[in-house]
Formats: structure tokens, sequence, C-alpha cells
């Protein structure tokens, strides 16, 4: 049979042969663990990034939450309740606190209760608002490292907290350390001559050199805030100041 298979080919033709004696499925089968330990690891990979971006998400949304609950206390107008006028319904208006420093009680509270951070210039002047003075300058401290504007409202808070202590203060040394310390926070609060609130700190620089006695480079200061705060809220304030001097 096989002399009859060969004789029926052509004169001078190459044998059909399988080069390699095995077929595509064979070579592969070596490989599979391979290729399904490669295909198990990527599978992994991908699941564990997608569960990260979910958690992320979800937490992001969590803490987004959070704060939600905090502002809408953070937003709640002070003032006194409407009077009750007998045989009229008053209009409904969103309740008030009687104070700054219960709004400020009330938010820290409802901080601590969600686990919602805020930056430390906004956690330091509810602190401030709530009367606790030196709980709020060293946070102040704390956030005035902070890059961008949360470092420069923590500056400007920590110089108005050291202020407003250095008015409590009855000992005349530690009140003139005090200022000059608030002073030395305004002066680093906006270094850059561009940058964000930078005629504020410089109207700030202005107020503490008056009150400590320096009187021409207040007025130098107040000369400085009229050449930056070209349609600022200060014009006026800077007038009244400079008549003083």
């Amino acid at each position: 049979m096989a002399d009859k298979d060969e004789s029926a080919l052509p004169a001078g033709s190459p044998k059909p042969v399988h080069i390699g004696g095995e077929t595509l499925a064979d070579r592969i089968l070596p490989h599979i663990k391979k290729i399904l330990v490669t295909f198990v690891l990527v599978a992994v990979v991908i699941s564990v990034f997608l569960v990260f971006r979910w958690r992320k998400q979800v937490g992001q949304e969590r803490e987004t939450e959070k704060l939600a609950e905090v502002l809408s206390l953070a937003r709640r107008p002070v003032g006194p309740e409407m009077p009750v006028v007998p045989g009229i319904t008053p209009p409904k208006s969103e309740p008030k606190f009687a104070s700054a420093k219960d709004r400020a009680d009330a938010v820290l509270a409802e901080m601590a209760k969600q686990g919602a951070e805020g930056s430390a210039a906004y956690r330091a002047s509810l602190l401030l608002d709530a009367g606790k003075l030196d709980e709020a300058i060293a946070e102040y401290r704390k956030g005035q490292v902070a890059l961008g504007l949360d470092g420069v409202l923590a500056r400007e808070g920590l110089g108005i907290a050291l202020e407003t202590k250095a008015g409590a203060e009855k000992d005349p040394a530690a009140r003139q350390k005090l200022l000059e310390e608030a002073l030395a926070a305004f002066v680093s609060m906006q270094p850059d001559e561009a940058g964000v609130r930078r005629v504020y700190a410089v109207y700030h620089q202005g107020r503490l050199q008056l009150t400590l006695g320096k009187r021409d480079e207040a007025k130098a200061s107040f000369e400085k805030v009229k050449e930056l705060g070209s349609g600022t809220d200060l014009a006026e304030l800077v007038e009244r100041r400079l008549a003083s001097i």
C-alpha cells in the first residue's frame, strides 16, 4: 500500500512530511500554564485598580457628605429670631444662632461627630470665634506652612489671633512681644508682590506698625496699599489711617 502511494506521486516530488512532528496546539500546550498565570495576574491587577478607584470615589463621596453636614451649620445665620406676634403666622425661615460663638461651637462639634477635618485655617477660625484663643493660635501655626491660599489664610489668621491675644494682655512686655509676633506673621503672610491677598498683608503690616509706634513705616505701608489696592475695599480705611498719622 505504501509502495502504491509513493508510486502515485509525480517523479521527483518530495514526500509530504510534518515538520517538527507537532501541530500548533502541541506547541502551545507546554506554555499554556504560563499564559494562564499571566492572564490571571493581569486580571488581578486590573481588579485591584478598579476596587481602589471605587473605594477612593466612595471615600470622596462620604467626605463630601460629611462636609455638607458641617457647611449646612456654618451657613446658618447669626442673629435674633423673628418675634412671635399673636395672630400672625411668621414666614418660614432658617433657624439662627444667637451668636458667632454658638455657631462656631456647633460647627466644631459637628466636625468632630462627622470626622471631617477641613483645613487648619478653617478649624482655627472656628476656634477663634469660639473664644478658644490659644487653641486657635496653635492650629494656625500648623497651617501656616501650607501651600497656596490655605497657607496665606493661616498666616493672616495667626497674625489676627496674636493681635487679639495682645489686646487682652495686661503685662506691657508680653503685649509688646505678641504684637511683634503678629507683625511678623503679617510680613510672612504673602511675600509675593503679585500673590493673592498681598494688599491685605501690607495693610495689616501698616496697622501693626502704627500700633507699635512705627509711624514712618506705617505710612509707607499704607501708601503701598494705595498703589496695590485699586478697586479693593481698603481705600477708605487707608485714607483714615493716613489722616491719623
